[in-house]
């Protein structure tokens, strides 16, 4: 048994949660999920059974696209409402929706921004928000990520909505608290649903209800959520050799990408790395058929 899951977490469950919930539903030990949402937040959660577990890695290359909804007036140490207040701050006006689209102008693109230290970050081999539950300080180095898209969809007294397509690595919550700090008002994340994650699609998730009635007809074939990885389609008699840990050489296309998904005979099996110097791809996960 194997394939992808894409499951709708719901809110008040962690993702490790889900993951617990599907083994008991499936009866599989092997499953994993690729890009953790925090207990609070809601939407797509990909996950993977069995030999597909191996594949988690580059599910979580891929872009997604996140709603979010900021709360300003206050700034937490969380980056959400459900940490402690660290500023408040109650006279205060919005600006026009139009000044508003300007300074989200300025986050699109690519960016820096420092992950909040409330995260699953690890330092030193330890997750940050484990090392915060025991009193200690927690110094998060900045990254770069990548906005594509940066929309904003409503505005109330207090808040606005906001929809973005967004890199790996990005996180929302400091992506909220950056936009108070431009507009000079305090500002953190009240709600956050993921809708896409690569070719998961916040519409076709199934409930965990709906999981639980379909159970193993419910898995899906990896091949079909790969679309972000270039396809490499290997000489059918190089495919033994392949699936034996032996690399190929390049023979019928040059790869523009150095992690391939690679096919034989229309068929998918598994993944390689292109290595340019030697021209040759590489076999790093194949599948079992």
């Amino acid at each position: 048994m194997g394939g992808f899951l894409n499951i709708l977490k719901p809110p008040g469950m962690s993702s490790h949660d889900v993951i617990g919930f599907v083994r008991r539903v499936l009866h599989v030990k092997r499953v994993g999920h690729a890009g953790t949402l925090d207990p609070a937040a809601a939407g797509v959660l990909p996950i993977a059974v069995g030999q597909a577990a191996r594949l988690i890695e580059y599910l979580e290359l891929a872009d997604k696209t996140y709603r979010a909804e900021v709360k300003f007036g206050i700034a937490t140490d969380s980056g959400d409402d459900t940490g402690e207040v660290l500023e408040s701050m109650k006279d205060f006006v919005l600006p026009a929706a139009d000044k508003i689209g300007a300074v989200l102008k300025q986050f699109t693109g690519r960016i820096t921004q420092v992950p909040p230290a409330h995260s699953a970050i690890k330092i030193n081999g330890r997750r940050a928000c484990d090392l915060i539950r025991e009193g200690k300080s927690v110094e998060i180095p900045s990254r770069e990520v990548m906005i594509h898209r940066l929309e904003l969809l409503a505005q109330r007294r207090d808040t606005i909505l906001i929809d973005t397509d967004c890199s790996k690595g990005t996180y929302i919550r400091s992506l909220c608290t950056d936009i108070g700090a431009v507009l000079g008002i305090p500002a953190t994340m009240a709600f956050l649903v993921r809708r896409r994650v690569g070719d998961f699609h916040l519409e076709d998730a199934l409930t965990l209800e709906e999981f639980q009635k379909k159970g193993a007809s419910a898995l899906l074939d990896p091949a079909g959520f790969l679309s972000h990885l270039e396809r490499y389609d290997l000489n059918p008699l190089r495919e033994k050799a392949f699936g034996n840990g032996l690399s190929t050489g390049v023979r019928q296309h040059i790869p523009t990408s150095e992690t391939l998904k690679v096919y034989a005979k229309e068929k998918f099996i598994g993944i390689g790395r292109f290595d340019r110097a030697k021209m040759e791809v590489v076999p790093v996960k194949v599948l079992k058929h």
